[in-house]
Formats: C-alpha cells, structure tokens, sequence
C-alpha cells in the first residue's frame, strides 16, 4: 500500500542535470530586507525554505549553492531578523527568512517579524511552494505546527525537507517520519512528497535541485525560515498541489 507523503524517488538524469546547470553560474548575495517595500522585484521564480532555529538551514542552502558561508548562521538563534535575497542563473531567487522556535526575542521584535512574514507569504505573487525544514532528530514539533497552518491560510504549497539525517540510524527515521507523515496529513497545503537530506554527507541535494529546476510545474521554491509564534489566522485550503 503506497504511504502517504512517500519519499521523493530520485530524479532522472535530464533533471538532475537541470538542477546542476542552475546553480553552475554561480549565487551570489543580492540584499536584506525589513520591510515589503524593500523587496525586489518579483520578476522570477523565488526559492524558500522554512525551519526552526538550529533546523540547519544555513547549511543546506550553502550545500546546494556549492558556496561555503554564502548563508551565514548565527551563533545566537533567531538573531537575524531580515529577508535574505540571493540570485542564482538570471531566473530564481534564493530567499533566506530567519529561524523561528527562539524564546528571547524582544515582544515588539517578535509581532514585527510577524506582520512581515504574513505580508510576504501573502501578498508575494512570485511564490509558489516552500521547502519546510524538519530536523530529522526532533521531527515536527508546536512551533513548528504554526507555520504551517500559516501556509495553509496564505494558500502556499509547502514541502518538507528533514535535515540531518545523518545524525540518526534508520530505525529512528523510520519512527520520526511515521510522526512527521501523521503531522503533515492534516495540513492541505502540503506537498505529498518528503524529501530527506544530510549536507554533511551531501544526501538529497539533487532533489532539491530537481525541484528549484523543475520551472515548469514549480515557477518556485521556497527557502523559509521563520519567527513562528501566536499565528492564528483560520487556513483556507488552496487547490491540491500538482505533481512535478
């Protein structure tokens, strides 16, 4: 019986290549932005990914550019508080929005981030899915429930990427994706894929790839990373998401 959210299956060799040839020029850091004034224009396919504090985002992204500390993580989590643009080729940006999951952050800080994480999942037409990092030692947790009922309401497909597993052995994979699988079923907005990756060992990358590449069925994917907390707008369920 086929599972629900199955593992991605590993992408052809035309795709891959696809998704190799798009980072092969390069990705570089375009600007940080505080508010959707300061956003560039949304005139290409935007990439997101979204995870809690420590989800290993940074890494990831520095792993499928082949640019080591192009996405700088912070020592202190949820510090940085801007939208990160990068480009890569002339037809995607990589965006890089800060971790969420952090208890420290000042009150008015927190509501600000808020506001403009709504707006832009929202309100910005070059958005189509987001990648959700899950650390594949936790699986989904509260917090991590916020902002995906947050994609629901916004209508954005989402798809989850577990991060680190290598720091797991198979037998604790194959639990925390049953809790994971269990998680995402209540979500319309989600992706019926998973896809598992490590950037240590360099374990998944070519489906990222594939998927960033895939431009006509995607137009997008989504790097976020978010301050989740008190979300509480009701989800409208989007149209189901189509199969790349």
């Amino acid at each position: 019986m086929q599972l629900p959210f199955p593992l991605a299956p590993e992408p052809d060799d035309m795709s891959r290549e696809n998704g190799r040839l798009l980072f092969a020029r390069g990705s570089d850091f375009l600007k940080g932005v505080v508010a959707m004034s300061g956003l560039p224009p949304a005139d290409r396919i935007e990439v997101c990914f979204a995870g809690r504090s420590n989800v290993g985002k940074s890494s990831l992204i520095n792993a499928l550019t082949g640019r080591k500390g192009l996405a700088r993580a912070s020592n202190t989590p949820g510090r940085t508080q801007e939208i990160n643009f990068f480009t890569t080729d002339e037809s995607h940006y990589l965006v890089d929005l800060p971790g969420y999951g952090f208890a420290n952050a000042p009150l008015p800080v927190v509501e600000k981030w808020q506001r403009l994480l709504k707006q832009y999942l929202s309100g910005r037409q070059s958005l189509r899915r987001a990648f959700v990092l899950i650390d594949s030692r936790h699986g989904v947790k509260k917090v991590d429930e916020e902002i995906l009922s947050l994609l629901d309401s916004s209508a954005v497909t989402f798809q989850c990427v577990m991060t680190k597993a290598d720091k797991i052995k198979d037998h604790q994979m194959d639990k925390v994706l049953g809790q994971v699988r269990g998680a995402l079923s209540k979500h319309p907005a989600a992706f019926p894929e998973i896809i598992v990756t490590s950037s240590e060992k360099c374990v998944g990358l070519d489906l990222c790839l594939e998927v960033i590449g895939h431009r006509r069925a995607m137009r997008l994917v989504v790097l976020v990373d978010v301050v989740a907390k008190g979300f509480g707008t009701p989800p409208r369920r989007p149209p189901t998401p189509a199969r790349p």
